[in-house]
Order: structure tokens, then sequence, then C-alpha cells
């Protein structure tokens, strides 16, 4: 390993070991442990067990595993105690930095709709210029570290011009309350909860900010080159599992509620500014994973570029 290649390895490593994740666990033969966190599609086809009827067939059980954020996530994926998950953008373009064993496996398209980033009801920051001089939190290598990136470039600043606070969602979402920062880079159901419990100012908007972005439903390498059978049946559930959460968006809210315990009115708008058509990896999404990939190398994020195109998996070549 080189200089550059454990700097980003010990990147990605502290972010793991801030959340208490171990850095090794053991997984069980016959099963297939799928990472999600609280929200989205996956949890949709948990409530409906969809995967587990895709697998019931090959006699494959279904393990899940919660994780605030899709960092620690992918860590966990890394060491193969977790097969399959799904995070936002940016998680994979920090762990892929590191050498990670992970694979893009299919992807969820949005307009960006469900991320923002939020300032007290009070405050007297009125745009993203005033974000100088100011603490923004935010979970670091996650989808909300490339929303601030991308606004701080909006407004005419730099990384160095913020003060950036490295929280996970929950933590983030306590020093806001709190007042310790000045602002939050976040995405639902912690954007929705902000807006309604606390009266957060959305000071600008995901979509206005990104414009199309995706999510991604990743594997791990060596899971998914030996058991395609699996991670293709557990694809066409979630397909499933998308279709029908588009046409019932208030089932959504309720699933999410349920599994969550937030507020089913904190769900609506979750689910309203949700979208759950899960697609293939196809080359025009690459191109955008390629440039924002290519924003964290030039700001010298993560250490040198890389290439998505080189971690999409193929069917055809499993």
């Amino acid at each position: 390993m080189n200089r550059r290649q454990f700097l980003a390895s010990s990147a990605f490593a502290g972010v793991v070991l801030a959340t208490g994740l171990p850095l090794r666990a053991a997984r069980a033969e016959g099963t297939f442990n799928i990472g999600f966190q609280k929200n989205g599609v996956l949890v949709v086809a948990r409530n409906q067990r969809l995967i587990e009827k895709a697998l019931e067939s090959q006699g494959i059980s279904v393990n899940w595993i919660e994780f605030q954020a899709g960092p620690p996530l992918l860590e966990a994926m890394n060491v193969g105690a977790v097969d399959f998950g799904t995070t936002g953008d940016t998680p994979p373009i920090f762990a892929q930095a590191a050498n990670a064993a992970i694979l893009y496996a299919a992807a969820l398209p949005s307009k960006g709709r469900n991320s923002a980033i939020l300032v007290p009801e009070g405050s007297d920051i009125k745009d993203l210029a005033g974000l100088k001089g100011k603490k923004l939190a935010f979970t670091k290598g996650s989808s909300a570290h490339n929303v601030a990136v991308v606004a701080l470039e909006k407004a005419g600043l730099t990384y160095k011009d913020i003060e950036p606070v490295y929280l996970s969602p929950a933590d983030a979402g306590a020093a806001f309350a709190s007042g310790s920062v000045d602002a939050w880079s976040i995405w639902d159901p912690f954007y929705a909860g902000a807006e309604l419990n606390q009266g957060a100012r959305v000071l600008a908007k995901g979509d206005e900010l990104l414009g199309t972005t995706n999510s991604f439903f990743l594997a791990n390498e060596t899971f998914a080159k030996t058991r395609a059978d699996v991670l293709k049946a557990a694809l066409g559930g979630l397909k499933k599992a998308g279709e029908w959460a588009n046409a019932n968006k208030d089932g959504v809210a309720e699933a999410l509620s349920t599994a969550t315990g937030v507020p089913v009115e904190i769900q609506k708008l979750t689910a309203e500014r949700g979208e759950f058509t899960v697609t293939p990896v196809t080359p025009e999404i690459v191109r955008s994973q390629q440039e924002v990939a290519d924003r964290f190398a030039n700001l010298s994020l993560i250490p040198e570029k890389i290439e998505i195109a080189s971690r999409v998996w193929s069917e055809t070549a499993s």
C-alpha cells in the first residue's frame, strides 16, 4: 500500500471508528446480509418481505443490519460483514479511494429534493455566502458532504471558508437544536423533522444545488462475483418495492413511520420528496458519479482521482 492509499484508508476507517462499528465481523453462511438506513425503498422491501420472497427458493435467509449513515455501512461491506446495501452518492467514492472491496450494483436516480442545507429559524444567515466563517455540520463522506461542497462552490466560497463539523446525523441534529453549529447539511427524514419540529429554515435545497443526483445499491465485490444469482434476485425484489412505493406514497410514509418511530407527518413529507425507481447503473449515471468523485479529488478530500466505471458490477460478467 502506498502513502496515498494509506491516507485514504485511514480517513475511511476514521469515519467508521467514530461510529463505534467494529472493523471485523463474521457473517453466517446461507444468509444475505443487507445494510440499511431507515429510509428509502429498502424499508419498503423489508416491510413487505420482498427480498425474502425472492430468495426463498434458494434457501437463503435475509439478515437486516441498521446503520445511521453510508460510510460505516460500506466499511462493514468492505470486510464482508454486509453483502449488500444502499447509500447516497458520496460514501462509495470515499470507500473506493480507500480500496474498499465494493461494486455498484444498481442506482436510484432522484431530483435531489430529499436533502438541504438548513439554518435555525432565527439565524442571521440569509444566503449561502453567509456561511463564510460559520460552523457547518454534516457527516463526513456522506451525500450531505457533497451537498455542502456544491453549496460552497455556488456561493463562490472555498472549503477553507467554513468550519466543517463532522457529526453523525443524530449528533448533528442535537448540535443544530442546541445552537452549537450554525448550519446543517442533511437528508430526510432528519431534514423533514428539523423543518416540522424546529422550524428550521431551508437555506438551499438539494434539487437547486445538484439537479439530478443518485443513490446507489452496492455489493461486496466477492459476494457479487460469486453469488450473482442472489444479487439478481434481490434486485428484482427491490424493483417491485420501488414500483409499489412510487404508486403508494402514503403507504411508504406509514412503513417509514413504523420502522423508525418518527411521526407519520414527518414521514409523509419524506415520502413525498422521495423517488423509488431502481435502475441499472447506466453510462450516464457513471458520468454523473465521476463528476462527484472528481470534485472531491480536486479538493484533495480524497487523495487521488478514481475511476467509477471500473467498480460497476455487470450481471453478464458474474
